[in-house]
């Protein structure tokens, strides 16, 4: 079991805003549609109503306005180079005001997206939050896509700082973006403040979604504190009873956790129900049985009936769990069937060695010194063992 299911958690990045907004009352004919457009933003600034940022002013003079409008229909128009090298002339113009720089290097950022320029994408993500010139929603939402993209190039202390001071700055406890928090704390080894940021998203939302769970509990694994680990995958398996992989992970845990009765009891019940079709499954239900004294015959039992499916393939581990179990449980006759089917798939002798041992036990000499010569024809580590088989009387 691993960290598959970390995926990036935040919001995708959100294209530039269409028109900049120009210096200068409205005309009559427009009034309505001014009263509206403010009525947009004011809604748009209360997305962080107790951040500390105030809302800036500034606004677009009347001749970079008209650039700000051509960049934008070259954006709409697919001409990403063009928009970008107007965004850049926005950029480097000394006359440019803070709005004006933020509103040019925001659509620059997002280009440089699209064209897989992440280094570019960063820096003008940056440069458009550093300009301090667009609304906050805006501005808020430019800093999320910032850490997000420093932490999808592995920058994590920078991704973190960013973070850090967009939930400063806005007092948000928005549950998505404290999950893309928590997942780079997971990255940088940070287990408990990933596990305390993951479980305030969780507590912030009125539905964590399954993978927020799945991800505090590989935190509790990866910090080796098996106890809130178990419960978390209690709470996961609890939640999504038909769930399949919530409860294989729930059997896991109690695997690691020693607690092989419960995770016997949560793969029983679905081996009996049918819902076991995987090798892995089967698997995992059979190496838990060999791990506790006195269930061989368990083991040998699923072993068989996962041969008998298909389910299982006959290959090298599965025979020879299959032979130890045979043999601990004194059916030494199985055991060496399943040892003569797993020798020959074995890297090395070994398996043939163990063969031998078994058939001169049940004094079948001939066999036995048969079985110590492939042995040592496939190299094993002590061929003294071998060889006093092979030394035995008789032929």
């Amino acid at each position: 079991m691993g960290a598959a299911f970390l995926t990036m958690t935040g919001a995708a990045f959100a294209a530039p805003a269409g028109e900049p907004q120009a210096r200068g009352g409205a005309k009559s004919a427009d009034r309505d549609s001014s009263r509206s457009s403010r009525k947009s933003e004011a809604a748009a600034v209360e997305a962080y109503p107790e951040a500390t940022r105030k809302n800036p002013t500034a606004k677009a003079s009347q001749a970079m306005s008209r650039k700000m409008t051509e960049m934008g229909k070259l954006f709409d128009a697919d001409k990403r180079d063009e928009a970008r090298a107007v965004a850049e002339e926005i950029l480097t113009d000394a006359k440019a005001n803070s709005y004006e720089k933020a509103y040019a290097a925001q659509f620059a950022a997002q280009i440089a997206y699209e064209a897989d320029d992440m280094a570019g994408a960063i820096r003008y993500f940056q440069q458009a939050i550093d300009a301090d010139g667009l609304d906050n929603n805006s501005h808020y939402g430019l800093m999320i896509n910032l850490a997000q993209l420093q932490q999808q190039e592995e920058q994590y202390a920078d991704s973190l700082a960013t973070f850090d001071r967009f939930f400063a700055e806005t007092k948000s406890t928005d549950p998505t973006v404290l999950m893309v928090k928590g997942q780079g704390l997971y990255l940088m080894q940070r287990y408990d403040e990933a596990a305390t940021t993951i479980k305030q998203a969780i507590e912030a939302s009125d539905a964590p979604k399954p993978e927020w769970l799945s991800l505090l509990m590989q935190v509790y694994l990866d910090a080796d504190k098996i106890g809130e680990a178990v419960s978390t995958a209690e709470q996961i398996a609890a939640a999504n009873p038909d769930d399949k992989r919530a409860q294989m992970n729930l059997a896991a845990i109690y695997s690691q956790a020693d607690m092989s009765d419960k995770a016997l009891g949560i793969l029983e019940k679905l081996r009996t129900s049918g819902k076991l079709d995987s090798a892995n499954e089967y698997k995992v239900l059979f190496t838990t049985y060999a791990g506790i004294d006195g269930r061989e015959k368990d083991v040998i039992a699923v072993i068989n009936e996962g041969l008998e499916k298909g389910v299982l393939e006959p290959e090298y581990n599965t025979y020879v769990a299959l032979a130890q179990a045979y043999y601990f449980s004194d059916q030494p006759a199985q055991a060496i069937t399943a040892y003569e089917k797993a020798a020959p798939m074995a890297k090395d002798g070994e398996t043939y060695l163990n063969l031998a041992r078994v058939l001169q036990q049940e004094n079948r000499i001939t066999e036995a010194k048969a079985a110590a010569r492939q042995a040592l024809a496939k190299g094993i580590k002590r061929e003294k063992d071998a060889n006093v088989i092979i030394a035995l009387p008789g032929k």
